[in-house]
């Protein structure tokens, strides 16, 4: 990652939970160019997407608990301290929808819904 996506407040990551990895692999592919790597995980499968070598984002299939929901495009800002900006959300008129939680070897994320009805992902990374 670079040092500006490091930074607290920045664009940092953007993924993709879909039904279908590879057809999605194979569109983006070939509409933008990306390259994909496969990352490796514990429990899942992760594809990193890549643009001139550097890692920019990653697809995923949709994990258990969000069966039912559409695919889609999530977007994550860095963040000092993911706690507190969980804290922080309701104060503010948003909702928490997933609190803190680890993604191993990367760091802690959480999921907010901003007053009208905007969603994104705040990380903390390792």
């Amino acid at each position: 990652m670079n040092d500006a996506c490091s930074k607290h407040g920045a664009f940092s990551w953007n993924e993709l939970m879909t039904t279908d990895v590879a057809a999605a692999r194979n569109f983006y592919g070939a509409l933008f160019g990306w390259e994909t790597e496969a990352y490796p995980g514990g429990d899942y499968h992760y594809t990193l997407v890549k643009v001139g070598g550097e890692a920019v984002g990653g697809i995923m299939s949709l994990p258990p608990d969000c069966a039912g929901m559409p695919p889609g495009w999530g977007i994550y800002v860095t963040v000092s301290d993911v706690e507190a900006t969980a804290r922080q959300v309701e104060s503010l008129g948003g909702k928490l929808l997933r609190p803190p939680m680890d993604i191993p070897d990367v760091g802690r994320f959480c999921v907010l819904q901003d007053p009208q009805g905007a969603t994104l992902c705040a990380i903390q990374y390792r």
